[in-house]
């Protein structure tokens, strides 16, 4: 979804969720909640379940939250930390911003933790760029222009003691907006992709995983038609929100380019899932849809999902969708009565 605004919304937290955080939340002590259980029996949160993350912050604010997130789940242990790179300039998109050693260290304080690092694929990459210029730019991108700069960044993680970073490199591919979409020129996108990975698994001490992660739906161009190819992809990934194409839960999954294609497409392919971005949106506060989706993740078992968690779409930091919110906290709680 783009145009998200991610820098200043990060920071914009409601009025009533500052409320949550120094009352303890608004809803008292944690509930009993919904356990969400994968198929080989294991719980939300234990070492080798389905990693739970949010969106809070793209910078150090970001790991701070993911504490207090916790605590409001009454000690749910949040194992996906989530955060973005800004793809204004190729300094930023090779690592520059120093939030990132604190992401670094929130990693590495538990061995079962993923970092989840959204990397644009390039710069001025929500400056509205016309699609001839964009196939231009992909087209030197898959002539390798802008190599260094992947492995710039590779390095930097690396340094960073994060080189298992999952990168969802160039998200939402399929959709109009991002100047690292995919339709103005496909064949020369897959191109671009597999020279990026390339470069970034040329680091030494590298063990990157690198998620494809299109929009729900068919959106500007069928994401199937920007599959780079299973050797250079480790996880089919899709960002969903509560919106069209998709009335209903049920027209989400069973739409074409759905939930359920991108579940049958990765299982073809040999990857796991995710679900780097989620979260609520034109259907308003809409309890159903979040239950929908944690029963969905508990079915399929992702490697991780993370809630973009700000207004509109969130839980936690937007006091606009109390009835979700309480879906949420009870579905996720580690409090008494689990």
């Amino acid at each position: 979804m783009s145009d998200r605004g991610r820098w200043l919304a990060g920071a914009c937290v409601s009025t009533v969720a500052v409320g949550l955080l120094l009352m303890g939340g608004i809803l008292g002590t944690p509930p009993s909640r919904v356990v969400a259980r994968g198929s080989a029996g294991t719980e939300v949160g234990e070492p080798g379940a389905v990693a739970v993350g949010a969106y809070l912050h793209y910078g150090s604010p970001g790991v701070e939250r993911m504490e207090e997130l916790s605590r409001w789940l009454g000690g749910t242990e949040l194992r996906a930390g989530h955060t973005y790179l800004p793809g204004d300039t190729w300094a930023n998109i090779e690592g520059a911003p120093d939030s990132l050693r604190s992401w670094a260290r929130w990693r590495n304080e538990r061995a079962d933790r993923l970092f989840v690092l959204n990397v644009p694929m390039q710069e001025r990459n929500e400056a509205g760029v016309p699609d001839g210029r964009v196939a231009e730019l992909i087209r030197a991108g898959a002539q390798g222009a802008n190599d260094h700069h992947f492995r710039q960044l590779a390095g930097r993680l690396v340094d960073l003691g994060v080189p298992d970073t999952v990168i969802v490199l160039g998200w939402e591919m399929n959709g109009f907006n991002y100047t690292h979409r995919c339709r103005p020129d496909p064949e020369n996108w897959k191109t671009y992709w597999r020279r990026i990975v390339a470069a970034m698994r040329s680091v030494e001490g590298q063990r990157f995983r690198f998620d494809y992660a299109p929009n729900r739906g068919g959106d500007a161009i069928a994401w199937t038609s920007c599959y780079p190819g299973d050797d250079v992809v480790d996880i089919v990934g899709m960002d969903s929100y509560d919106q069209e194409p998709g009335r209903t839960f049920d027209e989400q999954v069973t739409q074409p380019y759905g939930l359920q294609q991108q579940v049958d497409f990765a299982k073809a392919h040999g990857k796991r899932i995710s679900y780097p971005e989620w979260g609520l949106f034109r259907h308003g506060d809409n309890p159903e849809y979040v239950r929908h989706m944690l029963a969905w993740f508990a079915e399929h078992e992702p490697l991780y999902h993370s809630i973009t968690d700000y207004c509109p779409h969130g839980v936690w930091q937007c006091g606009q969708n109390p009835r979700s919110t309480q879906v949420f906290r009870e579905s996720l709680s580690a409090g008494p009565g689990t």
